[in-house]
């Protein structure tokens, strides 16, 4: 195997055709107080990865433009849609007008394990919370469904920015596999 150069992965890039043509995963992202910098700039970046529709910055948490976003995000920002609300439930209450279901990614008594979650046949928005609380108690009782991604080490939990990575991923797999089967 050889690595793809800079120049074969820009033109791979360019062939994949305009970004407005394309259909944007059916979720965003929502972050409820996230304060790192650089975590906020890696979501950005993967929901780049993955095309997601929005994502939704809320109370404290950091928003472009920011060098320190910026060093994480090389350029996300400004592919990835967003808005910000002061108020995560003001957010939370906006989403669900929009028609958005709402699940929180984390561990809960009765949460459930996001590979085994059986998905909605409309929009999502995944709640991730901040980097030592998680999600706050009062956004919790707002969502309809609360995910988890199973742990199997001594840790009980992960980095935010990789949380929602690996969510962000596992969305987007099973969201695009159900589409290519109808």
């Amino acid at each position: 195997m050889i690595k793809m150069t800079n120049e074969e992965l820009t033109e791979r890039r360019k062939s994949r055709g305009r970004f407005a043509d394309m259909d944007r995963l059916p979720v965003c992202a929502v972050l409820d107080n996230i304060r790192s910098l650089y975590n906020v700039g890696s979501i950005f970046r993967t929901a780049d990865a993955v095309f997601i529709r929005e994502l939704i910055l809320t109370g404290y948490t950091p928003k472009p433009p920011r060098k320190e976003i910026d060093k994480t995000a090389l350029g996300a920002t400004s592919t990835v849609p967003w808005r910000y609300f002061r108020s995560p439930l003001e957010g939370l209450k906006t989403l669900k007008s929009e028609g958005y279901l709402l699940c929180g990614l984390e561990v809960t008594h009765g949460s459930v394990p996001l590979h085994s979650w059986k998905l909605p046949t409309g929009p999502l928005a995944l709640v991730a919370g901040n980097e030592v609380v998680g999600v706050s108690a009062d956004v919790l009782r707002m969502c309809e469904h609360v995910l988890e991604i199973p742990m199997y080490g001594s840790k009980d939990s992960l980095n935010v920015a990789v949380a929602v990575g690996i969510a962000l991923y596992e969305l987007s797999r099973r969201f695009r596999s159900q589409n290519a089967q109808h």
